[in-house]
């Protein structure tokens, strides 16, 4: 299949299935006669994996690491459960720090009771003062 069938089979960019191949998560294509990529339904099938990876947030070198086991079937998958127990503390700290943000994007606005002029906004007065900045670093939150 061409590119612009795989691309469109699986819901990707173009520009991003050249961009997978040019990092090596997908192997670059075998040329037709007349020059074209030719995929095959494993690139069809890799380009899946990585899509599913890729919404689950995961990184390109998270995705790389299990692309390296799924191509290595009889290793044993200690390591992906340890990739997957990181991942998972890792979205548990964002959405910690997430919901810190809330709070404090809560708190910011509702310093503004009442529509007034810009010059008397209290949320841009707020923003422009260090100790707001500051709140994240002291909660250990965002910065």
């Amino acid at each position: 299949m061409k590119i612009g069938e795989l691309a469109e089979r699986s819901g990707c960019l173009v520009e991003t299935i050249r961009y997978y191949e040019r990092i090596g998560l997908l192997a670059p294509p075998d040329r037709s006669s007349n020059n074209y990529r030719a995929y095959t339904e494993l690139h069809a099938e890799r380009l899946l994996f990585i899509r599913h990876c890729r919404a689950l947030d995961m990184t390109l070198d998270e995705v790389r690491t299990l692309l390296d086991f799924r191509d290595a079937p009889g290793q044993n998958c200690e390591g992906v459960n340890a990739l997957l127990d990181k991942h998972i503390r890792h979205i548990v700290d964002r959405i910690a720090n997430l919901s810190i943000l809330e709070t404090q994007l809560r708190e910011l606005r509702s310093r503004c009771v009442v529509t007034d002029t810009t010059g008397a906004c209290e949320i841009l007065h707020a923003l422009g003062t260090a100790d707001t900045c500051d709140e994240p670093a002291k909660r250990g939150g965002i910065d």
